[in-house]
């Protein structure tokens, strides 16, 4: 099975050649940006093994922008909108430096995001588009969602060959990024008109806990029907819905295609409880995300976008080195007190 990269070449998933890029670029970010600075990270929870990968990514970028420090500080949950609109307002009472953003909801954020442009703080998004109506974002870097849904999408009805009743578990409203992945998955599998998609109007919520509730409804609800796959949008969606899968003995016996990689979900993969993950660069986004809040500061030209890639991973791709840099990056070294 090859690997299915978008927009990236395999070199910029290698962290040296990041690395590579930064120590070009470092000499002139602190000679620039100024001793004292301060970039604070809002990720959209800090629970999930994927925010601790954007975490340690951004605390990589930390220690070689010795001269700006960086803050970590997100809501437990997911589906907490109201705690995260007000740390990021908290942060733009204490004029912070620079706001890095993984905004938990594109609409509900856009006042905090506003109020920072209007006290002049830079502001990175990540991960999750944000309304831009009269919004300013320095960038957006982010993982192409819509071709990571249509990578799992195509994934899918080839393994069904094309034919079979499937299952899209969304995961939350006003989430931009779940969104774009269910919706390029709808995409992709209509190109297979002997495929039925027959629920894809179900929501996860945001925990893994809520998952499995939805999912053993879900399941129960079409006991009657035949279920040949199924898709989650996330890491807390795919893991709910795996074990609402092995309570219903149907875990391994359903073609079953997850987003986003945990330890938990790479298990099931090699033991054949879900047939293929489609994962994203946390790491590199962590980083990416405070090296561009850093050139804003320091006036340095920045990308409007920034694709910090997607990947799908099946047990045939799953010991390739460009896969392995991705599901397994280096969270001790980074994140250890």
């Amino acid at each position: 099975m090859p690997v299915h990269f978008h927009s990236l070449a395999r070199s910029a998933w290698r962290l040296a050649a990041v690395a590579a890029l930064v120590a070009f670029a470092a000499p002139q970010l602190h000679a620039q940006a100024g001793e004292g600075s301060n970039i604070v990270v809002i990720p959209k929870g800090t629970t999930h093994d994927f925010w601790q990968a954007v975490h340690a990514g951004a605390a990589k970028a930390d220690r070689e922008l010795d001269q700006v420090a960086i803050t970590w500080q997100g809501p437990l949950r997911e589906d907490d909108r109201n705690s995260q609109i007000q740390i990021v307002q908290s942060h733009v009472a204490k004029k912070t430096d620079a706001i890095v953003l993984a905004p938990l909801d594109a609409r509900s954020l856009r006042n905090a995001v506003i109020q920072a442009n209007r006290r002049g703080i830079p502001v990175v998004i990540i991960d999750s588009d944000i309304e831009r109506e009269g919004v300013e974002i320095v960038s957006f870097v982010a993982t192409d969602n819509e071709r990571g849904g249509e990578l799992a999408g195509r994934e899918l009805g080839r393994l069904l060959g094309g034919k079979g009743h499937v299952i899209m578990l969304r995961y939350a409203v006003g989430s931009a990024s779940t969104e774009a992945r269910e919706a390029g998955f709808l995409k992709a599998i209509a190109e297979f008109p002997e495929i039925k998609v027959i629920s894809e109007n179900q929501y996860a919520g945001a925990t893994s806990d809520e998952a499995l509730q939805k999912s053993n409804s879900l399941l129960n609800a079409l006991k009657d029907q035949q279920i040949d796959g199924i898709f989650c949008p996330n890491e807390s969606s795919t893991f709910g819905m795996l074990l609402a899968l092995r309570n219903h003995g149907l875990a391994g016996k359903v073609r079953f295609i997850g987003f986003d990689a945990s330890p938990k979900l790479l298990d099931a993969l090699k033991a054949g409880q879900i047939d293929g993950l489609v994962v994203q660069n946390p790491f590199l986004m962590g980083y990416e995300g405070v090296m561009a809040a850093a050139r804003a500061l320091a006036g340095d030209e920045v990308a409007d976008r920034i694709d910090t890639g997607v990947a799908l991973v099946t047990r045939e791709n799953f010991e390739l080195p460009e896969i392995q840099e991705v599901i397994a990056p280096p969270l001790e070294e980074y994140l250890k007190e």
